[in-house]
């Protein structure tokens, strides 16, 4: 069995240029993990909650460990500062959970949404389009691995979840068969405090992800002052997204087209998902073997779109 951990990082709301803090991404994703996997990769979190917070490591009880969130958020606002030591930490941070993912035998998985300034956007459409991929996109790994698994949601609140879901329990139950029998539920809530797993996948979206996207797909916002396109956010994505690159699952749909992974809506620029993984300095590491590249934004567009006529189509 697997367990596929989700969270989201910004919303649907409208991208405003005039606005510093109007957020361009709206990024859903998280990682999946082997049953077998879960107590170590949980033990390795604790760890590093403690190395990076040593002020836990006097706290009385396991469960004030685990109720004591790093957010991806104060991860990413450590980008942004001038002190070298607090961007520093933050990198060590990050490179530990991805070591730790690494070595826990983790899957990552994201969709993220650029947006077109001025544009009305379905928020609630675009999340739950990105659930159901991503649920798409796990019943293929469980299928290759002939293994059942749980996808288990960050709670938002009770309409939200509702939403987020739906699509799925439908497919699940229509007429014609499950299109999804390795998950034997629909996807669950959990609450970060609560859950581990939920509170590494915010890391990953909130810290990782979504800063790199909006740096990468709306980079030209930095120059009207958008917060979340900081400069110090290349860093983030040249140091980072070349290993969340490699722990990736990728496949060839029935058309013949790759997905999976870390796919990008991208309604600005039309850009490939491969920008992501692409570092401003070329890497003298090796590209793995057997790995397609990345195809384009409007080859592997989830089935929601933004209005307008360069939209991806469903």
């Amino acid at each position: 069995m697997h367990l596929c951990y989700l969270d989201e990082s910004g919303t649907g709301q409208v991208l405003n240029p005039a606005v510093a803090d109007s957020v361009p991404v709206m990024a859903i994703g998280g990682f999946t993990v082997p049953e077998s996997q879960l107590k170590a990769l949980s033990w390795d979190f604790i760890a590093l909650k403690k190395k990076f917070r040593p002020e836990l490591c006097k706290v009385p009880t396991l469960s004030e460990v685990v109720h004591h969130e790093i957010k991806g958020e104060t991860i990413r606002k450590s980008f942004r500062r001038r002190g070298r030591n607090q961007r520093r930490m933050a990198h060590g941070f990050l490179d530990h959970l991805l070591t730790i993912l690494e070595q826990r035998d983790c899957r990552v998985m994201a969709r993220i949404w650029v947006k077109q300034d001025g544009v009305v956007n379905d928020d609630t459409a675009m999340y739950a389009a990105s659930v159901n991929a991503l649920c798409s996109n796990f019943e293929h790994f469980l299928a290759e691995r002939s293994s059942s698994g749980i996808a288990i949601l960050d709670s938002r609140n009770p309409s939200d979840n509702t939403g987020n879901v739906h699509c799925v329990t439908t497919r699940k139950f229509a007429k014609g068969g499950d299109p999804l029998p390795h998950l034997p539920e629909s996807p669950v809530f959990g609450h970060s405090n609560t859950h581990l797993g939920l509170q590494i996948a915010d890391l990953l979206v909130s810290a990782v992800l979504a800063p790199a996207a909006a740096v990468t797909y709306a980079g030209d916002l930095a120059a009207v002052g958008n917060v979340h396109c900081d400069p110090g956010f290349v860093d983030v994505r040249d140091r980072h997204c070349p290993r969340i690159a490699k722990l990736q699952h990728r496949y060839e749909s029935p058309t013949g087209k790759w997905t999976g992974g870390v796919v990008v809506s991208d309604a600005r620029g039309h850009r490939s998902a491969g920008k992501l993984f692409t570092p401003t300095v070329p890497s003298v590491t090796t590209p793995s073997t057997g790995v397609p590249p990345q195809g384009s934004a409007l080859d592997l567009a989830t089935a929601a779109a933004f209005p307008g006529p360069d939209s991806p189509s469903s």
